[in-house]
């Protein structure tokens, strides 16, 4: 497996070590702890193992009772946005090929021979993330439309930092034009750079080392996730997963039990 890129870097890709297992374990007991089990992705709409873990997350989704939190860690945004030139070309296509063996998620022509060859367009993490909030403040809609993002980009070659091609793309999902506009304008500039800085808080908090970051929170305690061997497939992790949340599941409750006993 690929290592695991530094949130230091944002702009290169990061992977996963091998393994569900914690890598680590912190509890925390404030305002974000939560009652009901939360697989936390950080994520960027721009980084390449986003997308190669793109089934687990919708395998995730699939789990009843599991809630799947969304945070736009902000990979290309600031000094570290990209302009598309040869040497970004050079740099990504390497690991895109990686990725797309291990995982196969599909990197279409109108990608790798159209957008990477499209010295007009930039990556901007911002505006896609701004979308993705906008969807998920009206409908709980964020993830789907990351997943229909990650399309657009990896296989259509569609300029995602573009604010009218994200307009198209949340038509395209079913989200109301004006009503995802208006989202869209209130979730721009300030609060999409306090979601950005939440994000990257939570991944310095749980001990994240990149993007992406999958951390379980059950009863206040957050564990990071390493699903590498996973990738590629889906069905095995969600049954794994599944299998952890109830034994998560079940020891607290004896625990509980032992406690009114005492």
């Amino acid at each position: 497996m690929p290592p695991a890129a530094r949130s230091a870097r944002p702009a290169q890709h990061s992977g996963y070590r091998a393994g569900l297992c914690p890598a680590r374990v912190r509890h925390y007991h404030g305002a974000m702890a939560t009652s009901t089990p939360t697989l936390h992705y950080i994520y960027d709409p721009l980084c390449g193992w986003c997308y190669g873990a793109a089934p687990l997350i919708e395998a995730a989704r699939g789990i009843a009772g599991l809630t799947i939190a969304p945070h736009g860690g902000g990979m290309m945004t600031g000094s570290n946005v990209q302009p598309v030139t040869d040497a970004l070309r050079r740099y990504v296509m390497p690991h895109d090929e990686r990725i797309a063996g291990l995982t196969g998620q599909e990197f279409g022509v109108d990608y790798t021979d159209g957008l990477l060859r499209d010295h007009g367009a930039v990556f901007d993490s911002a505006p896609p993330t701004t979308a993705v909030l906008a969807a998920d403040t009206l409908a709980g809609r964020g993830l789907d439309l990351l997943k229909r993002l990650q399309r657009a980009h990896y296989v259509q070659g569609l300029r995602i930092a573009d604010p009218a091609e994200l307009q198209r793309l949340a038509e395209d999902i079913g989200l109301d034009a004006e009503t995802f506009r208006a989202a869209y304008a209130q979730a721009d500039g300030e609060a999409t750079a306090r979601h950005i800085a939440d994000s990257r808080a939570l991944l310095t908090r749980v001990g994240g080392s990149g993007f992406p970051t999958l951390a379980l929170e059950m009863n206040g305690a957050y564990s990071v996730l390493e699903p590498g061997r996973y990738l590629g497939r889906p069905s095995q992790w969600q049954a794994d997963l599944r299998e952890r949340l109830k034994s998560v599941s079940y020891t607290h409750l004896r625990a509980h039990e032992t406690r009114e006993d005492l």
